[in-house]
């Protein structure tokens, strides 16, 4: 798959997600990993900040931990917010800790074919150099109600 995604494949990915781990979260809002991961907090997704430097920290209510083996329970999607040279190691952790893993979204910049393709050969949907939070405004309306064309049609405004 090329990195031309579809709204329906784009929208289905964040409809059905509920549990975000967030890799590379930083604990300084004016970074992009902090208000990303604020702002899926906000909509109503379940985020789990991943740091090893601010392991046992509280960031928008939630726990940070040190890697995604620490986190209880499964999660839906892997945001990752780290240089390419550093997904491979974290998309084969995911894999391993959670084996009904549905996404890896790697953030705006961020590609890396071969773990990519590892990911979906498990069967897991991959997003690579786009964001969550730019996608969800786009797709659900609240791009449009500041103005801009999102080439979605909608009765909201």
């Amino acid at each position: 798959m090329s990195n031309n995604y579809s709204d329906a494949y784009l929208r289905d990915i964040l409809t059905r997600t509920r549990r975000v781990a967030v890799v590379g979260v930083s604990m300084n809002p004016v970074r992009p990993s902090y208000y990303v991961a604020r702002y899926l907090s906000l909509k109503g997704f379940e985020v789990v900040p991943v740091n090893p430097g601010h392991a046992g920290e509280t960031v928008f209510g939630a726990r940070v931990v040190a890697s995604l083996s620490e986190i209880e329970g499964g999660v839906d999607m892997v945001d990752i917010f780290r240089r390419p040279e550093h997904v491979p190691p974290i998309v084969d952790e995911a894999l391993e800790a959670f084996p009904d893993l549905q996404t890896i979204w790697m953030q705006i910049g961020v590609v890396n074919e071969d773990a990519a393709e590892k990911a979906r050969a498990r069967g897991v949907d991959v997003v690579m150099d786009r964001c969550p939070k730019i996608e969800y405004q786009r797709l659900f309306g609240e791009l449009r109600m500041g103005g801009f064309n999102t080439g979605v049609i909608s009765s909201k405004l």
